[in-house]
């Protein structure tokens, strides 16, 4: 795949940020990405399984995750592990969502924000 400098691949969209930070502690197998992205994110991010395998498919696409070897018990299990490049779009997308904040607050869009 020929390089593509980090600027190019934002926005994320919501559910690719949220598979990047699932795995940002450890490797993962698909129903536990799911599971993860469900604690964290609840009824806010309705995740399906054909979504998120589509989801995976495409952050392979762009290198930002890779699948590797996964556990001996169960070898029909597909585990997934974030790249570098992965790591260093969730940051990028990080500061992106914070910055966008920052603008609302500034704005007072959000509630605790001073009139």
């Amino acid at each position: 795949m020929p390089f593509r400098p980090v600027d190019a691949l934002l926005p994320l969209t919501p559910i690719a940020f949220e598979i990047l930070m699932a795995l940002l502690d450890e490797d993962r197998h698909g129903y536990a990405v799911l599971q993860h992205v469900e604690e964290r994110a609840g009824s806010a991010l309705p995740l399906r399984t054909g979504t998120l395998y589509r989801a995976l498919a495409r952050l392979m696409d762009d290198a930002l995750i890779e699948q590797v070897a996964g556990d001996a018990t169960d070898p029909r299990r597909r585990y997934y592990r974030i790249t570098a490049l992965g790591r260093e779009t969730a940051a990028a997308e990080a500061r992106r969502l914070a910055d966008q904040v920052a603008a609302a607050r500034r704005h007072k869009l959000l509630s605790g924000s001073r009139r």
